[in-house]
């Protein structure tokens, strides 16, 4: 049992309306100076981290563009208004700024510098020193070649979503300081050209000129609210980005080292094997895992391994209060972080006339606040009697098995005997060890791609070598039609890294297809995008043996994958998952995941690792079997999150006599949880919501699983053994839910699939719980 998802698309959303807007405004306001405004705003948006988009090419100008630093020139007359100049050299806390000055051509900073060449595959080998003087180079070729702008803006694009991913998978000190120190010429940046830097100037230059007091009480509120909404981006990006470091730090900073054999008992050969190797690369070369020592971390493999296993129950308290409390004390104390990002995100909200964050969020989104607190309602009326039966049983067997703390189980509790339980209740000894032989690495793969080809008639192809990667696991594919034609490429990081890449699975885009940026001028630049999970790595000299939870990652990020390379959009902003709101962008991945209970898959992709042998016909019975076991728990747990992200973007108020603690405790008690231990800080880590793009968007999750579970339910009336209905049903699916992407509404493109709107039913009896409803 997983504490929290830790599965997602790296999401972002772009609006040129409220730029349109105030390029009006201006034009009214100053039509007296010589401004002459262009009517559309080429419109950039750099992502914090995961992925960037592209864009289309911008419509002509006039004389003195907004993107354009000759801009703000237009104002200085009247309104004494400065340059926008950027400087190419690289910032130094150190160093006194240096006045900007023209870029040599020939400088050796940039002259060889990866990210500056006509790159097909973005170099991800690329190192710490090439990032300030080649992104400060893209940001000054701006300021002269307006007829490139599109693709230098879209070379930038992919550049910064390229360090930024870097940050997440190979995080160093270099890196994190060179991202710190361009990290204010980006910003001047995106305001330049997504708020608009030169239209910040002005506003400036309005409000401070004699005739502020001119305009109407409604134009100057404009003004007012475009400054302070600049500058709350620009706070919200650098608080976000400090609460995804301080998390990966304080996954760091923790290690147990063990000596004694008997802490280590129950854990399965796997697990300590994987302690063993830890120890190793900690300096302890002579350690094995039969005899030790064994370094145990906060790293979702191990933790896992400890509360499922470990029969010492004092060791399983200890490593379970280091994990909920990440990331909440000290230098790297989060508490402060998360009430910051949420009183700027309530002033964002407020400053688009918006009651709180939630509605602001949602403004787009299929659901509105009240629709996904109904259906959060809905699941957990679905679910809280058969959870409440889920704990009576755990205390049941508890004790059936001498358990002392049976009548008092506590949280580091539940995960072990629920484990036990299953083991007993469907009569497999040690059932994700026995499982995890059937399911090496390359069966997976292999499995998964077979699945693909039957679906939706394409062919995926390894092209190691073809494109620089980040780390020599790191795997890279082309997929192609059924034609041979390539038309998508992506990379694959399946390995947990906890010394320098952060925890959690996520699909993220390189490139979309755009025809307008293709690079030969006749075809589409095809899509990239990257695949990152954190899964047991492989242990001496066995492949990487997958727990089942494991390959259900693995299926569900390629789900994201398929709808970003599928798309058959070539429009920047809604090819593949761009411009897919929020809660729908899961209905692909989660799909996914339904085909690893599906047969004919699973046997595909489960063979013994030595001797080939097929998954038992026994041991996939009882796997289907224990699908549904203690489902009741795991959607409280999820409608938990859920419920905890709804409040802390509706009804909390920051610095109010409620903690987000306390709101967490709320919620925990009225959807019938057991309520977390007073130091519970699992929002100190909760990145889905303070540094990820699912804030005011987590019940998105249970949101999408209602509408994959009904498209899967399309599958199982066509005929899960049919393999031609199979084949005509995967391609109704891939012609509208995967290549319709944001070109069409979510909800229209639903029913132009299945037939008719989404029902509740499919996924409250792929759960097991459609009885407890009735």
């Amino acid at each position: 049992m997983r504490r929290i998802p830790r599965r997602a698309l790296a999401t972002g959303s772009v609006s040129t309306a409220t730029v349109l807007i105030i390029v009006n405004m201006l034009t009214l306001m100053v039509s007296t100076t010589c401004i002459a405004l262009s009517r559309s705003v080429y419109h950039h948006r750099h992502h914090l981290h995961r992925y960037a988009r592209h864009h289309s090419p911008p419509k002509k100008s006039f004389p003195c563009p907004l993107w354009s630093s000759s801009f703000s020139f237009c104002l200085q007359s009247p309104h004494k208004a400065t340059s926008l100049s950027l400087s190419n050299t690289c910032p130094s806390a150190s160093a006194p700024p240096i006045a900007p000055q023209a870029l040599p051509v020939a400088d050796a900073c940039v002259e060889n510098n990866p990210l500056l060449q006509n790159f097909e595959f973005p170099p991800f080998d690329v190192e710490a020193k090439h990032v300030c003087p080649g992104i400060l180079a893209l940001l000054k070729k701006l300021e002269s070649n307006l007829e490139e702008l599109a693709r230098i803006v879209d070379q930038l694009d992919v550049v910064s979503g390229m360090i930024r991913h870097l940050k997440a998978v190979k995080d160093t000190v270099e890196l994190r300081a060179a991202i710190e120190e361009v990290q204010a010429e980006e910003v001047k940046f995106e305001l330049r050209l997504e708020q608009s830097k030169p239209i910040y100037n002005a506003f400036k230059a309005l409000q401070e000129s004699p005739d502020w007091n001119v305009p109407r009480d409604a134009q100057k509120r404009i003004v007012e609210n475009q400054i302070k909404g600049a500058v709350l981006n620009e706070e919200l990006e650098k608080l976000s980005s400090k609460f995804a470091e301080n998390v990966l730090d304080a996954t760091k900073e923790f290690e147990k080292l063990i000596t004694d054999k008997k802490d280590m008992e129950g854990l399965p050969a796997t697990p300590l094997g994987l302690a063993a190797q830890t120890a190793v690369s900690k300096g302890h070369k002579n350690a094995t895992p039969e005899d030790g020592p064994w370094v145990i971390t906060l790293d979702a493999p191990s933790y896992n391994s400890i509360m499922q296993h470990a029969r010492n129950r004092a060791l399983r308290e200890e490593i379970y209060r280091a994990y909920v409390t990440r990331a909440s004390s000290g230098d790297l104390d989060n508490t402060l972080i998360i009430d910051q990002i949420l009183k700027l995100r309530l002033e964002q909200a407020k400053l688009e006339d918006y009651n709180n964050y939630a509605e602001l969020r949602m403004a787009m989104n299929m659901a509105t606040v009240d629709k996904a607190e109904e259906l959060l309602e809905k699941l957990r009326s679905a679910s809280c009697d058969a959870a409440g039966q889920d704990m009576e049983d755990l205390k049941r067997f508890a004790k059936s098995q001498g358990a002392k703390e049976s009548d008092n189980l506590r949280h580091w509790d539940i995960i072990f005997w629920s484990e036990r339980l299953r083991e007993s209740k469907f009569d497999i000894s040690e059932v994700e060890e026995e499982l995890r032989q059937y399911f090496s690495l390359p069966n997976v793969m292999e499995g998964l791609f077979n699945l693909a080809r039957t679906l939706f008639e394409i062919e995926i192809e390894a092209a190691d070598g073809l494109a620089p990667v980040w780390n020599k696991d790191v795997r890279f594919y082309c997929v192609k039609d059924s034609l041979g034609n390539p038309i998508a490429y992506f990379y694959f990081d399946p390995y947990s890294r906890p010394s320098e890449k952060h925890e959690g699975a996520w699909m993220g885009e390189v490139v979309g297809q755009s025809r307008a940026l293709s690079r030969d001028g006749v075809s589409a630049r095809l899509p990239i995008v990257y695949i990152v999970c954190d899964q047991t790595p492989p242990v001496g000299n066995k492949p990487s043996l997958m727990t089942f939870e494991e390959v259900k990652t693995v299926f569900h990020e390629f789900g994201h994958a398929l709808q970003h390379m599928l798309t058959r959009h070539d429009e920047g902003l809604i090819a593949g998952s761009g411009g897919i709101v929020l809660d729908a962008v899961e209905l692909p991945s989660q799909f996914m995941e339904n085909w690893c209970y599906h047969r004919e898959t699973l046997m595909g992709i489960a063979k013994h690792y030595e001797t080939g042998e097929s998954l038992p016909e026994d041991v996939y019975r009882k796997l289907l079997t224990a699908r549904t076991f203690l489902a009741g728990t795991s959607i409280l747990s999820e409608i938990r999150f859920a419920s905890v992200d709804l409040q802390l973007h509706t009804k909390y108020v920051p610095g109010g006599l409620e903690s987000v603690y306390d709101v967490d405790r709320r919620v925990c008690e009225k959807i019938g949880m057991i309520p977390p231990p007073p130091e519970d800080r699992f929002l100190c880590t909760f990145d889905h919501i303070f540094a990820g793009k699912y804030a005011a968007g987590y019940y998105g999750y249970k949101w999408a699983e209602v509408l994959s579970a009904d498209a899967f339910s399309a599958f199982e009336d066509a005929g899960l053994n049919d393999s031609q209905a199979l084949k005509e049903t995967g391609q109704r699916f891939r012609e509208t839910i995967l290549a319709l992407g944001g070109g069409k509404d979510p909800l229209q493109a639903f029913i132009e699939f299945r037939g008719r709107e989404p029902s509740l039913d499919e996924l409250l009896r792929h759960n097991g719980l459609l009885l407890v409803v009735a």
